[in-house]
């Protein structure tokens, strides 16, 4: 059994760069069929990772098959055939082959529209801003009174959560959030579970302290709430709203049923709250931390909604909880920009931030509806669509016979960036690749274009 050593960085996740570097061995036939890999302990020891981060890179490659697991005996390789994993080139005399194309179109997720954005209004607020005498002083630790309590109002009129000030804590992103809160759980909790798929970001978080992980399978009808039973962890993360990456919201009975396991198991439910706001069938459903604000952790921020540059998130603690945080984090400053927090704190007293909603929500609406129909008129058949009731992307499982890479490529060929969905997935793996195609920052000529070149590439 020989022993790997290999580099990791940070540009992805470490679980997925080990599974990419056995298949990459396994495929060139640097590693021979029937050969023993390290156990998941020597290997984590090796690369100096958790060894829940070794495990999820093997369930990834035995769900694949590349390798197989023999019971106590360890991780064996399987016999490939080449035809059964490598990607047939287009050939180079194929009349369709272009060169490859400087990017036209991006459908990225992490953008907002531009056109839209309220520059004037955001301008003569924070220009008053600076005439304060709070902006010339490094700030509270915990984020500025003034923005925790317009926060508190706006939870309460939007989401029908009742909080006050003082549990409110303000931070630059809902990671760096789940760091620090991930810093004081585990002093009580080694275990916590995840949905599958499910949010890379929060995932990375948690293995950040070395917590053990549980997935809970997610589909695009909604997350398997039944799977609670046979799970060990009191803890759980999961995004009601608008699940990451399906877009399905939960119903008000699952949300029940999910507080009510949390009080069963003396637990806690981590809510993240992103894209609660654009919701374009109905009102949004009330957050699970209205229902019990002493079982849930409720997280939310204003990069998605507003603008993703301005750094801001917030978190709302029970009381359990709080003066714990409060203990642990009091001497550190603040890690997002007080000149930011007080803006958006006078942008919201203003009234600015529900108009600013309203207004996007309309806005999105149509640029969703937009995009649904010229995929449905371009593709037909060839592909379904997925969460197109709420949020600031689409779904699209394509159902050509190519692989996600190939689709990912081709469109990068015509000129077209999309977005993968795998780096979502753990263990419950769809039966077809699926595309993420974000809207929200582009025009509605952007999005016809995309469309014609991904149209043009694909099919």
């Amino acid at each position: 059994m020989k022993n790997y050593l290999f580099a990791l960085n940070e540009s992805s996740p470490k679980y997925k760069q080990i599974y990419e570097q056995f298949k990459s061995f396994i495929e060139q036939d640097n590693v021979k069929a029937d050969e023993q890999l390290p156990s998941i302990r020597q290997l984590a020891d090796s690369l100096q990772v958790s060894r829940n981060t070794t495990l999820t890179a093997y369930n990834q490659l035995v769900a694949e098959g590349y390798i197989r697991g023999e019971g106590r005996k360890g991780y064996f390789v399987n016999q490939l055939e080449p035809s059964l994993y490598q990607e047939p080139r287009i050939p180079s005399n194929n009349k369709r082959e272009v060169k490859e194309a400087s990017v036209r179109v991006d459908f990225r997720t992490d953008a907002v529209d531009q056109s839209h954005f309220p520059l004037k209004i955001w301008r003569r607020i924070a220009n008053q801003v600076l005439t304060l005498p709070e902006s010339f002083r490094y700030g509270e630790p915990f984020g500025e009174v003034s923005l925790r309590e317009q926060i508190a109002a706006y939870l309460l009129q939007s989401r029908g959560v009742r909080t006050d000030a003082d549990a409110i804590l303000i931070g630059s992103s809902t990671q760096q959030m789940l760091i620090n809160l991930g810093h004081i759980l585990q002093e009580d909790y080694s275990e916590i579970i995840v949905e599958d798929p499910g949010f890379d970001g929060a995932r990375e978080a948690f293995q950040f302290h070395h917590f053990l992980l549980e997935y809970l399978p997610v589909y695009a009808t909604g997350a398997d709430l039944l799977q609670l039973k046979q799970m060990d962890s009191p803890l759980i993360y999961v995004t009601p709203s608008h699940h990451s990456p399906y877009g399905v919201s939960m119903s008000i009975q699952q949300r029940q049923t999910l507080v009510h396991w949390a009080n069963k198991v003396q637990g806690y439910i981590i809510e993240d709250d992103y894209d609660s706001e654009f919701r374009y069938t109905q009102r949004p459903f009330p957050a699970l931390a209205s229902i019990d604000s002493t079982r849930v952790i409720y997280l939310g921020n204003f990069s998605k909604a507003f603008l993703p540059g301005l750094r801001l998130s917030y978190m709302v603690l029970p009381q359990q909880l709080l003066n714990r945080y409060k203990n642990q984090f009091l001497n550190f400053e603040s890690s997002t920009s007080l000149f930011s927090q007080l803006t958006m704190a006078k942008f919201m007293e203003n009234g600015g931030w529900n108009r600013h909603i309203k207004r996007m929500r309309l806005v999105y609406k149509r640029k969703m509806k937009y995009l649904v129909s010229l995929l449905k008129k371009h593709f037909g058949q060839n592909i379904s669509i997925i969460g197109e009731q709420s949020g600031l992307y689409v779904l699209i499982k394509v159902y050509l016979g190519h692989s996600e890479e190939w689709l990912i490529e081709r469109a990068f060929h015509y000129g077209v960036k999309v977005r993968p969905t795998s780096i979502y997935f753990i263990k419950n793996h769809p039966d077809r690749p699926m595309i993420k195609l974000g809207f929200s920052g582009l025009s509605y000529d952007e999005i016809e274009l995309g469309v014609n070149l991904l149209r043009k590439a694909w099919l």
